[in-house]
Formats: structure tokens, sequence, C-alpha cells
């Protein structure tokens, strides 16, 4: 069963129009309290690679270069920002779980301490789950779910994304796909949830399925295709347990090419193959945004703006609206993942292809996150809203070699708000502490940055 019976607050439909917050921008002059000291050392899975003997989990032992968050005030009107009052229980953010055990302490510790929200979303990659065979309970396998069962411990809901089936289920291992037998995909499933089901609150079956990237294999690349694996594995989780979350695999916002379907498109495709038929789901939407702002609709004319898979308020409308011609009218959105990307700060340059980067600052990046959440906060056909994502940019090279998941980090190398990728220790983007304060009510802080 949900621990925190989300169900409840998402149940009624209902639109509710708030006007815009205020802008956000970051406080000059005044010099906060050191923020905390963290190192991640990235992921520990290579060639070879076997993890160290599992010892048991210390809950609710603060790393001792944790020390302080940024000084408060009481609210006024004399303070930089007006943000919202956020209501964590909606609120997740997706972290990596390849991570040491120190790492992993210190993510948890920054979660339950600075962020305050109340998910976290964790993709569980079947093929390091079981890389040799379908009875494996392999070494990375344990530590998840030693994790796992730490987040639990520390009261956090978690969200489960299970994707990429291992070599020995597929003929075609090129990239990543699901498996030629959908039924093999609901025995894992079976088995993740006897390891770790008490523990974690819903399921999101795949991610991003019109990319074919992620679709290599012998299904068809289609919606039709995705239901064909999602139907054993929505009935293994229902065998399991009849109220556990299951959430269809987000969408990516993008037109067909060769290497991918519309995800309107493909979102047809999944009702015209029976997605309808399940009345007790959650449909998962990737609404990103780009360069736009959340309120922002389509279209103008400087750039990555002319299309309607660019802006947050688009994507949601259309899916809703889809979801709505097929019986879904009631049935919440959950959003699995969403952000804004800034290249703002690194020393590098930007990955040359991602040109609507250079539309977000760091500034930018925190007042449109802010504004999207209180957005879907203030709707009542959206339930849990996950950013992503927490520390990417933390693993060794993203920054160096320009890989666009270091964007959308919170947490990057480096000290003093200033990014190093050669920095063993961390530091954080203005959103971090935005997101501590908008879920404080009684908390404003003086500056969101060290400038």
């Amino acid at each position: 069963m949900m621990k925190r019976l989300i169900n409840s607050m998402i149940t009624l439909f209902a639109l509710l129009v708030l006007g815009a917050s205020a802008s956000l921008t970051g406080a000059q002059g005044e010099t906060p309290t050191p923020r905390p000291a963290i190192t991640l050392r990235g992921p520990v899975i290579g060639p070879g690679y076997e993890p160290p003997t599992l010892t048991p989990i210390v809950t609710n032992t603060p790393d001792p270069a944790v020390t302080a968050v940024p000084g408060t005030v009481a609210a006024t009107p004399e303070t930089t920002a007006t943000l919202p009052n956020l209501d964590p229980n909606r609120m997740g953010i997706q972290i990596d779980s390849n991570l040491e055990q120190a790492d992993w302490d210190n993510v948890m510790y920054r979660l339950g301490e600075h962020l305050g929200v109340k998910w976290i979303k964790l993709q569980i990659p079947w093929e390091d789950m079981q890389p040799n065979g379908p009875d494996e309970i392999s070494p990375f396998f344990q530590r998840v779910q030693l994790y796992i069962e730490d987040a639990d411990r520390r009261q956090f809901n978690i969200l489960l994304s299970v994707v990429k089936a291992p070599n020995w289920a597929r003929a075609n291992v090129q990239e990543d796909g699901p498996p030629d037998d959908p039924q093999a995909f609901a025995n894992f499933l079976s088995l993740l949830l006897r390891q770790v089901g008490g523990s974690i609150d819903a399921v999101e079956i795949w991610n991003e399925p019109n990319l074919i990237r992620e679709w290599r294999g012998n299904l068809p690349f289609s919606g039709a295709g995705y239901m064909q694996l999602f139907a054993p594995a929505y009935q293994a989780v229902r065998a399991y347990s009849p109220s556990l979350g299951i959430i269809t695999a987000g969408l990516a916002p993008t037109g067909s090419t060769d290497g991918s379907v519309e995800d309107r498109e493909y979102l047809r495709q999944m009702y015209a193959a029976g997605l309808s038929s399940y009345q007790d789901v959650y449909v998962g939407v990737h609404p990103y945004s780009w360069g736009n702002a959340p309120d922002a609709t389509c279209c103008g004319t400087r750039g990555w703006d002319d299309d309607p898979h660019f802006f947050f308020s688009d994507n949601l409308r259309d899916y809703r609206q889809i979801m709505t011609d097929n019986g879904h009218a009631t049935t919440p959105m959950w959003g699995t993942e969403f952000g804004w990307a800034t290249w703002d700060g690194f020393p590098s340059a930007r990955p040359a292809s991602e040109g609507w980067m250079d539309f977000n600052d760091r500034w930018a990046q925190g007042s449109y996150t802010i504004r999207a959440f209180e957005i879907a906060q203030s709707r009542g056909d959206i339930g849990v809203m996950f950013l992503w994502n927490l520390n990417f940019a933390t693993l060794l090279g993203l920054i160096d070699n320009g890989d666009e998941r270091a964007a959308y980090s919170i947490v990057v190398p480096g000290t003093a708000c200033q990014v190093n990728p050669q920095s063993t220790d961390t530091t954080e983007r203005p959103l971090y502490w935005m997101l501590y304060d908008a879920v404080r009510p009684e908390v404003s802080l003086p500056t969101y940055d060290c400038s």
C-alpha cells in the first residue's frame, strides 16, 4: 500500500489557475553561511567490478563534512524573492544509485536535511541487476536493495523506474531495449518486488520507449509494442499488490524521425492498444521545456520555441487532451522527469547541438523549476513531479565531455558556488536552496547563491 496515500490528493480533477509567482533573483552583497562540502565519487560499476562486502547502513548520521545550512531570516517584503509554499509530498528528485556507501549517505543527508522533498526516483537497470541470468541476485542488486531499504527507513517515498533488459534476454543487443519475451520482464519485476516491494511506493514501467535507443529489440517500435511489455508487467505488480502505484513510461517530447516516434502519436497508439482499460494506473509524462518558461506556450521566433514539443505547458495540455479523448479524463499524470538545463558557470563549452541551453542561466533554471512545481500543485490532475536531476554533474567526465545530463544537475563539483570539474568537493546551484526555502513556510533565505 502506498504509504503516503497520494491517491487521496489527486483523484479530483480540477484546474485551478494561480497568478504567476514573483521573479526569483539572486541576492547581492551578503555572504551566506558556508554550504556543505560533500564529495560524490560517481559510478563504481565497470568491467570486472565487484562491490566490497556489504555492510549494514547506518541511518540518520550526517557526514562530518556536512556542517551548516544558509542563515535564515523571517519572511519580509525586503527579502530578495517571494517563493510559493510548495507541498513536499508531491515533489521528488531523481538520484543516481550507482554510488559508494559514503556517497549514498551524503545524498540521503542532502535530501532529508536540506531539500526536504518526500519522493525520490531511482532508475533500476535490469541489465546490472541480473547480468548473467534470470535467477541471479547480483552484488549490484544486493547493494541497490540495501539503499532502497535505507531510503525507506529515512521516510522517503520511492519510485523505481525499471529499464534496460540484459543481453541474455535480447537477440538484438545494440543500445538498450526490452526483452524478446515480455514475460521475462514480468518475472524480473516479481523477483524485484519480493526483495524490495515492502519498501517502495510506485513502479514506472520503462523509460522513454518512443526513442529507439531505449527500445532496440524484437518488439514493435510503437505504442502497441510498448503495451505488449506493459500488460504482463502490470499483472506482475498487481499480483504482488492491489494498490502499489503503477506509472506508464514517461515519453520523450519529440517528433518522428528514424530514431523516435512523436510522443503524442505514441500515446495515442498506447490507447489504441488498450491503455484505457487500465483504470488504476497513472500516466507518466516528461514535460521538458528547453529554454522556455513553464507558463509560456507555442510559438515564438527566437529559436527552440517554434513547436509545442518545446513547452512545458503545451506538453501537459496535449497529454491531458489525449487522455480525456481516450477514457482517462480523471487519471492523474505523474511527471516522472522534468527540468531546465543550463551550462552557466561550467568552464568547458556546452554541447554543440544544444543551443537552447544559452537561454537558461542558473537563475532561470531555479525560477522556472519552482514555478513549474507551483503550476503542477495548482492542478488536480497532476500527482508527483520528479526533478531531473540531483547530482549527475558530479560523475567523472560529464562536464568535460559536454554531456547534457550535467546541465540539469543542482549539485555540481566545486566549492563556494564555483564549478570545478576536477574538484572532489561539491557545491550547489541556486535551485538547490530555492527548494530548501520553498518547502519550509517558516523560512526565507537571504540569498540562494554565494555572490
